[in-house]
């Protein structure tokens, strides 16, 4: 699993990525494409055209990490939009790795008047 889940910030490439990419080509997409330092204590998530593979990478201390996810069934729930980043929560982070499709789930409202 993932170290210190509820301690980093998590930042999501929307749209599909090359899965060819390993750790130096993802490196430099989240520095150019995404506009982010790869060395910041975050997540970094992309997912293949299919949505079966996720890789998540992030900087550990004094290495960059590749955490890999597959899927034999089904589909990770993805935002389809190409070249944007999103940013989640921890608990979102969650759901999605649970198969959970928070992005299409009702938010919470909040109203200040009943009138």
């Amino acid at each position: 699993m993932l170290p210190a889940i509820q301690e980093r910030r998590v930042y999501v490439r929307s749209g599909p990525t090359d899965m060819r990419k390993q750790i130096n080509g993802l490196s430099v997409m989240v520095q150019k494409s995404l506009v982010q330092n790869p060395f910041d204590v975050a997540y970094f998530m992309f997912c293949n055209r299919q949505r079966k593979l996720l890789k998540i990478l992030y900087w550990e201390d004094t290495v960059f990490c590749l955490w890999i996810k597959r899927l034999e069934r089904d589909r990770f729930h993805w935002p389809r939009s190409e070249d944007s980043v999103k940013k989640i929560t921890t608990e979102e982070l969650q759901m999605l790795l649970g198969g959970i499709d928070f992005w299409n789930a009702h938010r919470k409202v909040e109203y200040t008047s009943v009138y």
